[in-house]
């Protein structure tokens, strides 16, 4: 056992000592000063049951003056004393605490002295066996890695979801391409939506994938989805281009993304406007005359206020309120390039060629009041406001496309 701990036991004996020593002090003080004045009263106790009766009233009188007297000078004196016996505890105290303090300090030293001893690599038969790299990960809930079904109530939409669930909009579509097609108006009460955990893709395993190239495909290190609790692979592989998943297994790819599909009309040009034929009927042949646009852009129906989307990545345009049967006019002169049922998800559309790497494509229509090839004027009227494709109540959905910058946002360039 270290010197430093036996001295620590000695010096609280020593400490338990003085203060026994000082309750004795205090009980033979006040025994000192209590007895003789007791001895003195008992005397003359004796003294008068001895005497005659004048004696004994003389005596009762001094008895009587006595008394009190000797328990004054006694207490007096008595605190004297233990003032005295006090003063001395004090010093005690003060030489205990100094011995404390040097046993701490003593101690302190000590322990700063003493060496842990150094590790030896014991070498055995052992030692060049397999080794293998300890794999540090984070341990989550059951509930806070499993994918949840969801089933879509009415009145819901992509962007509810999403925040319902504390996810951006893309990781509820790439989570369940098989059912939107990336496209947030296919969303139908009563469909069941896979709920990922975190931020991400949702991957169905293929026999031909590696760990890697999936990885790159969703810029994210292999690992990400290597040591994904949910997934349940074997964090042991070695090799990322060498797994054993099984196809068709599917796989939270956190932190993954990919390219949204573009599910509107691509730009219908009026020299070749049949570029748009598999979205539906309404394509038209070729236009080589018409009206070609100012380049600046009105308020396309009477409602100023969004019925459902804004403009966003995931929704490049912006649905505009409006009561079924609302008009819509041209944003600016054009030709139609476009008009009938979209197979798409549009329903009743509308596109028109600016013939200055302009479009505009009008969605849902009730009525459509143009015809392929017709040369329309800026605020012209080409139709109504409907609920027809992929609708949940009458509304106009409304995009403008540029040759070189694709879909922008209205916002940024049409006049309201």
């Amino acid at each position: 056992m270290p010197d430093f701990v036996l001295n620590a036991g000695k010096m609280w004996e020593e400490v338990e000592i003085a203060r026994k020593n000082s309750m004795v002090i205090k009980k033979r003080a006040n025994e000192r000063h209590v007895i003789p004045l007791l001895r003195i009263k008992g005397a003359l106790v004796d003294l008068l049951l001895k005497r005659s009766k004048l004696v004994r009233t003389l005596l009762m009188v001094v008895i009587v003056l006595l008394t009190p007297i000797g328990l004054v000078s006694g207490f007096s004196l008595s605190r004297n004393r233990q003032s005295k016996d006090f003063q001395e505890i004090q010093v005690e105290n003060s030489n205990l605490s100094g011995m404390n303090s040097n046993l701490v300090q003593t101690a302190t030293q000590q322990s700063e002295e003493v060496q842990m001893p150094e590790y030896t690599n014991l070498q055995t038969e052992f030692n060049d066996g397999i080794r293998r790299l300890a794999l540090l990960k984070t341990t989550i809930s059951e509930v806070s890695r499993a994918v949840i079904l969801y089933k879509v109530k009415p009145g819901d939409n992509l962007f509810l979801i999403a925040e319902k669930y504390d996810l951006k909009p893309e990781t509820v579509l790439w989570g369940n391409y098989e059912i939107l097609r990336d496209n947030p108006q296919f969303l139908r009460p009563g469909q069941e939506l896979k709920i990922l955990p975190v931020d991400g893709v949702y991957y169905q395993w293929k026999q031909s994938d590696k760990l890697q190239s999936v990885a790159n495909f969703f810029e994210v290190k292999p690992e990400e989805i290597l040591f994904w609790p949910g997934n349940n692979l074997d964090p042991l592989i070695a090799e990322p281009s060498i797994t054993s998943i099984q196809e068709g297994k599917w796989l939270v790819v956190p932190g993954g993304r990919r390219a949204l599909q573009d599910w509107g009309p691509p730009p219908i040009s009026r020299s070749n406007p049949a570029v748009a034929a598999y979205y539906g009927s309404g394509s038209c042949g070729k236009v080589y005359q018409g009206a070609i646009g100012i380049g600046a852009f009105v308020w396309p129906t009477v409602a100023r206020s969004l019925s459902g989307y804004d403009f966003s990545s995931i929704h490049p345009a912006l649905d505009i309120a409006g009561a079924e049967g609302n008009a819509i006019y041209s944003t600016d002169s054009g030709v139609v390039v476009f008009v009938g049922w979209s197979e798409y998800g549009y329903g009743n559309l509308v596109v028109i060629d600016h013939g200055n790497g302009w479009q505009s494509a009008y969605a849902h229509m009730s009525v459509a009041n143009v015809t392929c090839g017709q040369s329309v004027a800026q605020g012209e009227l080409i139709g109504t406001v409907g609920n027809t494709g992929n609708s949940t109540g009458a509304h106009l959905h409304f995009e403008l496309r540029n040759e070189v910058y694709g879909k922008v946002s209205p916002w940024d360039y049409v006049s309201q």
